[in-house]
Formats: structure tokens, C-alpha cells, sequence
């Protein structure tokens, strides 16, 4: 099984993440931020990984150091636990539907990190005390550690709690689909014989 163990400890955040990319979709998180928990539960539920986080931070301050940093940290663990990245499809992409909401995530295990984010939200408010502005920091963290090239989007949507959570599902869809094993993949998926 292709799995990683990652811990990250500053003045600001300790966190300790373990992931298992062939799992069922099990998963224990526990951030201090019921939101991002909640959305990275579902990123698990339907990305098929098993994951368990426990993260505190200085959200007295604010969450952002704790989101940032959560990012981070899966995003090495999915890099670590991919290994030498052979056989596995490399690309992704899902759109999910959320009622009134769109949105699409395509990926690319590249070994090359790059976030393209094209998501507006149309109240500016916060979700209780999340600020939806967290989402992009929390998926350029992951990106830039992971090594994965991210396209995330949503053309359009009324409400914002929709908007996030069709985009997180979407990113497990796509992260599942992109890291599955293709037993017709023989050896790196890539004509120059590596990624990145």
C-alpha cells in the first residue's frame, strides 16, 4: 500500500498527518476548524483516501497559519506516498454538481506545482468564523508541496458553503483518478522517463 506519515511542528502549528492513497475512504480529522475539517472529510470520502490529521495552530490569532500548514503537510504525505510514481494515470479531473453550484478540478502529477484558481465567491462574508479566501491558500500550499499541477474552478454558484464543498469533492475525485494505479502504465508516465 502507498502510504506516508508526515509531522510539521513551528512556532505556529503542530500537526501530524498519516495517508494511505489505495484506502476506503475512511477518515480522523480533527484541525481545531470544524469547516476545513468538514471539507477535508469529504475530500477523503470521495477521493477513496484514508487520512487521519490532528492539527493545532494559533487560531486565536486567526486560522490561516493552521490551513497553510495543513496543506502542506498532505501535500508532501500524497508525494511521499506516491513513491516512484510508476504506473499510476497521472491525470485527473472531476466536475461535481452542488445544487445550484459547478465545479471542476484537473490535475497533473507532474512533479511540476502550479495552481490556477478560478473560483468567486458572491458574499464576501465569512462562513461562521471561515474565511472562503483560506480555500486558495489551503490548495497552493498543497500544490506547491505535492509537486502537482492544480486547475480548480467554478464557473458559478449562489452560495458559497455549496461552492467550497463541490470543490474539495472534486478534488478528491480528480487526486483519486490522477494517483489509481493503470496496469496497462508501464514505468513513469511521462515520454522523458521522470516527473518533475
Amino acid at each position: 500500500m502507498r502510504t506516508a506519515k508526515v509531522e510539521r511542528k513551528t512556532k505556529e502549528t503542530d500537526i501530524k498527518l498519516t495517508v494511505n492513497l489505495d484506502g476506503e475512504g475512511k477518515y480522523s480529522i480533527d484541525t481545531s476548524i470544524p469547516f476545513l475539517d468538514h471539507m477535508l472529510s469529504l475530500m477523503c470520502k470521495h477521493g477513496l483516501f484514508d487520512v487521519k490529521i490532528k492539527a493545532k495552530g494559533d487560531i486565536d490569532i486567526d486560522d490561516h497559519h493552521t490551513v497553510e500548514d495543513v496543506g502542506i503537510v498532505l501535500g508532501k504525505a500524497v508525494r511521499q506516498a506516491l513513491g516512484d510514481m510508476k504506473g499510476i494515470s497521472r491525470y485527473g479531473q472531476s466536475s461535481v454538481p452542488m445544487d445550484e453550484t459547478l465545479a471542476s478540478v484537473s490535475l497533473d502529477v507532474s512533479g511540476r506545482p502550479y495552481l490556477v484558481y478560478r473560483v468567486a465567491f458572491p458574499k464576501r462574508s465569512k462562513l461562521r468564523n471561515f474565511d472562503p479566501d483560506l480555500v486558495e491558500d489551503f490548495l497552493q500550499a498543497f500544490a506547491g508541496n505535492s509537486g502537482i499541477t492544480l486547475h480548480v474552478e467554478s464557473p458559478y454558484g449562489r452560495n458559497t458553503h455549496h461552492i467550497i464543498e463541490a470543490v474539495f469533492k472534486a478534488f478528491g475525485r480528480a487526486l483519486r483518478q490522477a494517483v489509481s494505479i493503470d496496469p496497462r502504465v508501464k514505468g513513469v508516465p511521462s515520454t522523458k522517463r521522470v516527473l518533475g
